[in-house]
């Protein structure tokens, strides 16, 4: 094993494994299911808040129907439609390459002896 700049091999790759491991949280947190369901979920109900405070007149506009309550309860589904698909079916973690073993060339392009 080799020393370079105070840093082994095992520290380098223990420091990849580490880096991998936050960039797959990262990737699931970030999840656009996560962000797109949210959002709905979050303006559906401010728009069923406004159905429910509507006032004659706007019903009067609207030929009798409650517009906001009927938009923010499809938002509202499909918000929780995102999130549900999120938990049922999460973000797979990306596989990290296979670690070289004792004998193979450690660096690429260079054949082993």
């Amino acid at each position: 094993m080799s020393e370079h700049h105070g840093y082994s091999e095992h520290d380098v790759q223990r420091e990849v494994t580490d880096l991998e491991s936050k960039s797959a949280t990262a990737a699931r947190l970030f999840d656009i299911r996560r962000i797109i369901g949210g959002l709905f979920v979050l303006y559906g109900v401010i728009v069923m808040i406004a159905g429910f405070t509507v006032s004659d007149a706007d019903l009067d506009k609207a030929e009798g129907v409650n517009i906001n309550l009927w938009t923010g309860l499809g938002m509202l589904l499909l918000g929780l439609f995102f999130l549900v698909w999120l938990k049922l079916r999460p973000t797979a973690a990306p596989t990290p390459p296979p670690l070289p073993e004792d004998g193979e060339a450690d660096e690429p392009g260079r054949p082993t002896p």
